[in-house]
């Protein structure tokens, strides 16, 4: 019996050996001969990539804030007299110029009491005129002896009160006159009114009756706190001259709104490290409303020679921010880079890229470290 597994177990080690010889005539790179490295060492086809060169560029520096709007004006609008509300010119809600009658007063029992102040005055102007007769006849004949010295005095007398009620008379007609002429509201200044609060028909009286607001839109203010550690580079600014601030609305991408910075406070707030400040912003198209929450950046500076690439270069790993450069052999080269401000689609290269590096801009997903490409111009793409 065991003779017999020895002989089974040498047929088959024959067997397994003329196999391998076969294979080995046959299919000699299956075997590891120098022919077979070369057939498994397939070359990868390159990769075209977009490539971009890093450039050299002056950049405004920016400070960028979250701020509010803020009315340069806003009152509210009530009667100086008691009276009827008679009309509402402007709508609720218009824009108005300075000056436009918004509501009007009923003005009758105001025009009546000017009526009888001019009246008084022309009563009173003649009882001075007669007066003033009087005392100049009283004069010729107290000089020739025939009027006594008192009646001279009492006739000197009633010319002065003559004189002195009329005085009061026109006062009178003047404070008659502001009174009718309070009966017209009109807008201190160009701006917009707002929702109406007293209707047609009543009465309104200076003590307690609000009839609408009115807001200054054009320009307008616009307040922000930039913090402790910004104030040296903001009093360099002005130092230079006006500051420019521009304005960005939620929802947009456009900084349309431009105006100057106009006010810093003169205290830091200790318990938030930061500073009041104010913005004064040209508002022609009245797209800013008071109240609105909206971004600000203060132009403060330029950086002359900045190393730029486009923002579509950019890659994100756990190390951090990486661009891939094409090296001398044609190969994907990725450096970790330290980005500065942005400009518009392009981003400053502080630390990673040189002036003059291809830049591959397109195709990153394809990509990785080592991986061949072949370089494709901005044109081509």
């Amino acid at each position: 019996m065991r003779i017999r597994k020895i002989l089974f177990g040498a047929i088959a080690a024959g067997a397994a050996a003329a196999a391998l010889l076969l294979i080995s005539r046959t299919m000699p790179g299956v075997l590891g001969g120098k022919s077979g490295a070369a057939t498994a060492a397939v070359a990868r086809p390159a990769m075209p990539v977009p490539v971009t060169a890093v450039i050299r560029k002056t950049i405004p520096i920016y400070l960028d804030y979250a701020a509010r709007t803020e009315a340069i004006q806003s009152v509210t609008l009530q009667a100086k007299v008691s009276g009827y509300l008679l009309k509402q010119v402007a709508p609720e809600g218009s824009d108005v110029k300075a000056g436009d009658l918004l509501y009007k007063i009923d003005p009758r029992d105001y025009q009546a009491a000017l009526d009888q102040a001019k009246a008084q005055v022309d009563r009173d102007a003649a009882a001075l005129t007669y007066a003033s007769a009087n005392l100049k006849r009283g004069a010729q004949l107290a000089h020739t002896g025939f009027l006594a010295k008192d009646t001279f005095d009492q006739r000197s007398s009633a010319r002065e009160q003559a004189a002195a009620a009329l005085a009061m008379d026109k006062a009178a007609v003047r404070t008659a006159e502001i009174n009718l002429d309070y009966t017209e509201i009109r807008a201190p200044f160009a701006g917009r009114i707002g929702r109406n609060q007293a209707p047609l028909g009543a009465l309104v009286s200076p003590a307690n009756t609000v009839l609408n607001t009115l807001v200054q839109l054009n320009p307008i203010y616009v307040t922000f706190n930039p913090s402790e550690t910004d104030l040296a580079a903001i009093d360099a600014a002005l130092a230079r001259g006006k500051v420019q601030a521009d304005i960005l609305l939620s929802g947009q991408t456009k900084w349309i709104h431009r105006g100057t910075l106009s006010f810093l406070d003169n205290r830091v707030d200790q318990s938030t490290g930061t500073i009041a400040a104010r913005a004064l912003i040209a508002n022609s198209d009245f797209s800013l409303l008071p109240g609105q929450y909206v971004r600000i950046r203060l132009h403060i500076g330029e950086e002359p020679n900045a190393l730029m690439i486009p923002q579509t270069a950019l890659g994100s790993s756990q190390l951090g921010k990486y661009v891939y450069v094409v090296s001398k052999t044609d190969t994907a080269e990725q450096h970790l880079v330290s980005l500065g401000p942005t400009d518009g689609g392009f981003v400053t290269i502080v630390k990673g890229v040189a002036e003059g590096d291809k830049i591959i801009d397109g195709n990153l997903q394809k990509i990785g470290p080592g991986s061949p490409v072949r370089p494709v111009s901005e044109k081509m793409k």
